[in-house]
């Protein structure tokens, strides 16, 4: 046996003796060992299709160290936005590797993509295969301070008395998806102001430039904290436990609606399935080990990991919801 199967058997093994270790992944551990025990043969590139400071690179940077401790190679982030993560995404598609570039993103958004764009280069559910699900964040209703509303109802209510400008990651992206659904329920009647990622678009509400904002409480909840956002709602079907304060947008009139940001890793299509288990396999126990999760969880992410089979099905079910929501708002680009 060579030292890298070595290597990952004896980490297999280990495991399997974790409790936090979800049962897929640990019985993930025999067929992986021999087919995916001589991967990686160089430094893995986890893409994050976004800029610094959103969720997707919160995680990613949390991963990436301990990921390379892990397979015994170099991991690194690179950021790589535009067109709403589809450039980024495009890059992972163009990867020949053999899994050694990934892409972690919002899956629910990219699941998104192919209803929104006209002239997409790729197709997520034919190019890229699933890897793992690693955690899931609700969206977060905030305000800044100075807007005189504390509920939905009254934020409807003041939409149609001043403008307000409404700011989300990007035209067609999960966070203006899920406002436009919230608008369609409640004929509020703000103004979309798109950006090119999460953290300009909270940076410019704490500013004022913009009075409201749609994000992932991950990113965001350090600012709520901080009293440079008001909350309004998150879009959990129930309250949180980190913020138990912060009512649904369910309970405020917008029945059983739920939504967020479902962080998980992708690979090009010719990634084969030892591998994707490998890596699922080990995302999974990095973020379920007790410091990550507890890290995570007080930033406003609960630990949601799917092997690489249930975050197909996820996807293709993100895919098919969120098609109808963007054709009742007729929302295309190219």
């Amino acid at each position: 046996m060579n030292v890298s199967k070595r290597q990952f058997l004896g980490g297999a093994a280990a495991l399997c003796l974790s409790p936090w270790v979800p049962a897929w992944a640990q019985q993930a551990n025999a067929s992986t060992a021999g087919a995916a025990a001589n991967w990686p043969t160089r430094p893995v590139r986890i893409i994050v299709p976004y800029p610094p400071g959103g969720s997707s690179d919160i995680i990613a940077r949390i991963l990436a160290p301990r990921l390379a401790d892990a397979l015994k190679q170099t991991v690194v982030v690179e950021n790589k936005p535009g067109a709403n993560g589809n450039l980024g995404a495009g890059l992972v598609v163009q990867s020949a590797a053999e899994g050694h570039t990934v892409l972690l993103c919002d899956v629910g958004a990219l699941a998104i993509s192919p209803s929104v764009y006209t002239k997409l280069s790729f197709d997520p559910s034919k190019d890229l295969r699933a890897v793992s699900m690693l955690a899931y964040s609700p969206h977060v209703l905030a305000v800044h301070p100075d807007v005189p509303a504390k509920t939905v109802q009254e934020l409807v209510a003041l939409s149609k008395q001043q403008r307000l400008n409404f700011a989300v990651t990007a035209i067609g992206s999960a966070p203006h998806l899920a406002a436009v659904a919230v608008q369609q329920a409640t004929g509020a009647q703000w103004e979309y102001v798109p950006y090119k990622g999460g953290s300009q678009a909270v940076t410019d509400t704490i500013g004022g430039q913009t009075q409201v904002i749609m994000n992932g409480l991950l990113a965001t909840l350090p600012h709520i904290k901080a009293g440079k956002l008001r909350p309004i709602a998150i879009s959990k079907g129930e309250r949180m436990q980190l913020v138990p304060d912060i009512p649904t947008i369910s309970e405020q009139g917008v029945k059983g609606f739920e939504s967020g940001t479902w962080q998980g890793v992708m690979a090009p299509v010719t990634t084969t399935d030892p591998v994707a288990e490998k890596l699922a396999m080990l995302m999974a126990q990095i973020v379920n080990q007790p410091d990550v999760k507890a890290q995570l969880n007080e930033q406003g992410a609960e630990i949601v990991t799917r092997n690489p089979a249930e975050l197909t099905q996820f996807f293709n079910s993100e895919r098919a919801r969120w098609a109808k929501v963007v054709q009742s708002a007729d929302i295309r680009l190219d």
